[in-house]
């Protein structure tokens, strides 16, 4: 197999002192990390263990799901892609059904269960970024998302498209994100909320029987109507519903460095800022912390409060792709698992002593790391490596 080693390759000074930073990092055991042997493209909770199990997306071309606690259990694995899973989402019957986006144009279906593969779900031109599932009418419904610039809507049941969403009045980019918007849906009508490679925010109005735009008065000019939300500069790479806050408010995560709270009350206009300082590609909020991370590698605990930066959680040695909330069983918000390029699972609790103590821990000297020997397995082409790459800078 050909070679994805940079150091078999030429590198310039600076990716020579990034990897070695890289490499000086690997040993450290911050947040308790557990190792798979490909890079983690995406994450979703496991509604049925909410507080202790994760589904994740690998390059490898497959999904799997990991126990944080104890050992970290890592045995389930969904199989059959080959070619990288980018995204993960549970839903259908009963939530007995995991979904992937994968970069062969399609999604993949398993029954959590058994694993036994379920309809593969064909209709996008280009890689499958980014999926959601739902309830529309009585009807399980999936709504993805691609690189070929198109949302699709998809009765689960029979596999057929009910709808395919494109935006008519501002160029819609590579799809990065979606999510449902429970407080603006009903049984009849579901509302998802778009995010892409352009800086625009968009809304969706979805019915059985046909679909719409959202378009409404522009907060900065009550007479005119707005068909999007525009308040970052560039590539929104994550948005998140706060289901913690009275306002089920929209955050969003942007390739300009910031994640931001968009005002519901006041048109999704932004309310509060946290900038970050490099792009950001995941956010995650509770009702006391806003919890942001992305290319830096680190995570960043900020007082939703004051909007000061409460902490900096050190661990992760290559881009932060995905965080997500572990919730106890009474539904408090208790720890936050962050997943990355690096191949790490890593969780992080959020009371403050154990962030206090956390911060401390990082204080301590790194013990050297032990070169791992690897069978290959997992692993990308040195071509699958130069695409990988392609497509997370892809708002550059």
């Amino acid at each position: 197999m050909q070679s994805s080693d940079p150091r078999h390759f030429f590198e310039t000074d600076a990716e020579i002192a990034k990897r070695e930073r890289r490499e000086a990092k690997t040993s450290n055991t911050y947040g308790n990390p557990i190792k798979l042997k490909s890079k983690i493209l995406g994450a979703v909770v496991d509604p049925r263990a909410s507080s202790s199990a994760i589904f994740v997306a690998e390059s490898a071309g497959s999904v799997r799901r990991v126990q944080v606690d104890g050992e970290g259990d890592t045995k389930t694995v969904y199989r059959g892609p080959t070619t990288p899973v980018s995204c993960v989402a549970v839903g259908g019957p009963g939530n007995k059904t995991v979904f992937a986006g994968a970069w062969d144009k399609n999604i993949w279906s398993w029954d959590i269960d058994t694993k036994a593969p379920g309809r593969k779900y064909a209709g996008h031109s280009d890689f499958v970024k980014a999926i959601v599932c739902a309830k529309l009418g009585g009807k399980d419904v999936l709504v993805s998302g691609g690189a070929d610039k198109k949302i699709i809507v998809w009765d689960v049941a029979t596999g057929s498209k009910l709808h395919v969403l494109q935006d008519s009045v501002v160029n819609m980019l590579s799809i990065q994100d979606l999510v449902v918007d429970p407080a603006s849906s009903s049984e009849d009508e579901l509302c998802i909320v778009s995010a892409s490679s352009d800086p625009h925010i968009r809304r969706w109005k979805i019915r059985l029987d046909g679909w719409e735009q959202f378009a409404e008065p522009d907060p900065a000019t009550p007479a005119a109507e707005r068909h999007t939300i525009l308040e970052h500069e560039t590539t929104v790479y994550k948005l998140v519903i706060d289901h913690d806050g009275d306002e089920a408010d929209l955050w969003s995560a942007s390739g300009d460095g910031s994640a931001k709270c968009l005002s519901r009350i006041k048109g999704f206009t932004a309310d509060d800022t946290f900038e970050h300082g490099d792009h950001v590609r995941a956010v995650a909020v509770t009702d006391q912390w806003v919890i942001t991370a992305g290319r830096d590698e680190d995570l960043k605990v900020w007082d939703r409060a004051s909007g000061k930066l409460y902490c900096s959680l050190e661990g992760h040695y290559d881009e932060v792709t995905e965080l997500v909330i572990l919730r106890g069983s009474a539904g408090s918000s208790e720890r936050v698992c962050s997943v990355s390029i690096d191949g790490t699972i890593r969780t992080w609790p959020l009371d403050k002593a154990s962030l206090d103590a956390a911060v401390e821990e990082q204080k301590k000297p790194i013990k050297p790391a032990e070169e791992e020997k690897s069978d290959g397995e997992g692993l990308l082409t040195a071509d699958e490596e130069a695409e990988l790459a392609a497509l997370m800078e892809d708002d550059d």
